[in-house]
């Protein structure tokens, strides 16, 4: 333990995701010993963060406007709706260049554990998107988890009903990755998506 204000400090950094106490200590000490024009720069680029970026009206990713930059695209499809966890899902679906369609932010995944229902997640939101029929497929794009399955689940069997087609992405053996290393079910998704190959 150490003197309030330090204390305060590695206790705060601690709150923050993949932050552990140790992790906290370094940082709060390099802040410490950091430059005060350095560590000013860190509290205004917090301060701005906090002022002027939002959620999109929309699809719930990240904005500094009312929509998102993905919304404000009359380029994009919008038959086409990826549905994903999180806004930093959007910007590694993005970096492939392979989807021409929007988003869907759900702000999470149904994890009963941790009391996240389907209530606390933008699923209402998602099928008002839907209601008017210009939406055609829904990529299900959660994370390949407990959580990320359940929430496809449950995203399933409410879309599926509602006449618009449901996919999700595809799950398998990474490029470069040994078999001997890979789980039983990431072997089994593999089998269920293997390819024909053509003659």
């Amino acid at each position: 333990m150490y003197e309030g204000p330090v204390q305060d400090l590695i206790d705060e950094l601690g709150q923050l995701p993949g932050i552990g106490p140790k992790s906290a200590q370094r940082i709060a000490f390099h802040i410490l010993s950091a430059d005060t024009a350095d560590v000013q720069r860190l509290v205004d680029a917090l301060q701005l963060v906090k002022q002027t970026v939002k959620f999109c009206e929309v699809c719930f990713n990240i904005a500094e406007e009312a929509r998102c930059r993905v919304c404000r695209d009359a380029r994009r499809d919008p038959t086409a709706i990826c549905v994903v966890e999180e806004p930093k899902d959007v910007v590694a679906i993005e970096r492939t260049r392979e989807f021409r369609g929007t988003y869907h932010v759900l702000g999470g995944a149904i994890s009963p554990i941790d009391g996240v229902g389907p209530g606390d997640l933008t699923v209402r939101e998602l099928c008002q998107r839907l209601a008017d029929g210009t939406v055609q497929e829904v990529i299900l794009a959660t994370d390949p988890n407990l959580e990320g399955e359940a929430t496809a689940t449950y995203l399933s069997r409410l879309l599926v009903p509602m006449g618009v087609k449901v996919s999700r992405l595809a799950s398998g053996l990474p490029v470069g990755g040994d078999l001997e290393y890979a789980d039983e079910v990431t072997l089994g998704r593999a089998f269920e998506g293997r390819r024909y190959v053509e003659a």
